[in-house]
């Protein structure tokens, strides 16, 4: 998907769902910031790093400059998957290993 139809696609993912409409703005920018350092944490084994696009989707980024954009938290791990070359197995030792180290 190109950048300019990820901009206009909206915030549909459950994860991105805000009961207060007049704290949505706010909310959803902080929140929004907090999942991106927790997804860092997680796909920094794996030297990848995902970035806010924009307040509307996420721009996932490997160590050798290929970058992806990607609309919401569901597709960040097929994602990763795919800019990595490989399976990422949540319940891998090792991984588990580099989150905890």
């Amino acid at each position: 998907m190109c950048g300019l139809c990820g901009a206009f696609s909206g915030d549909n993912h459950w994860s991105t769902h805000i009961e207060d409409p007049e704290q949505a703005h706010h909310e959803r920018r902080r929140a929004r910031a907090y999942r991106a350092k927790l997804i860092n944490r997680v796909l920094g084994p794996r030297r990848l790093v995902i970035e806010d696009f924009q307040a509307s989707s996420f721009v996932l980024a490997s160590a050798t400059g290929k970058r992806e954009i990607v609309e919401d938290l569901g597709g960040i791990w097929r994602q990763a998957e795919q800019l990595s070359g490989r399976e990422l197995d949540p319940l891998d030792t090792e991984f588990l290993a580099a989150l905890t180290g």
